[in-house]
């Protein structure tokens, strides 16, 4: 599937960035504070749930997130087709 231009656009600048200082600066710019957090939480929330061991309750309370956000991360890290996170974590993990 081929993203939109604009979407695609927006890959390519996520892509061209080269250090976590300008991932962070470009980020800033891009995203209000709440953006990020919610980003960071739900990447937070994906990874609490790719270890295993907790209760999506524990996973909430220690994420700081509702249980609605672990839920909802969870659903796709499971059922959804894009598997987003499952590249993420498989990358990060190698």
């Amino acid at each position: 599937m081929t993203a939109p231009p604009a979407r695609a656009a927006l890959h390519d600048a996520l892509l061209s960035m080269e250090t976590r200082e300008e991932m962070d600066a470009f980020l800033a710019d891009l995203c209000t504070p709440a953006e990020l957090r919610a980003f960071a939480e739900r990447w937070q929330v994906a990874r609490l749930l790719d270890q295993g061991g907790k209760s999506y309750r524990e996973i909430a309370a220690e994420a700081h997130a509702s249980p609605t956000t672990v839920v909802r991360v969870a659903r796709y890290l499971k059922d959804m087709p894009h598997q987003g996170y499952r590249i993420a974590l498989d990358r990060l993990k190698a």
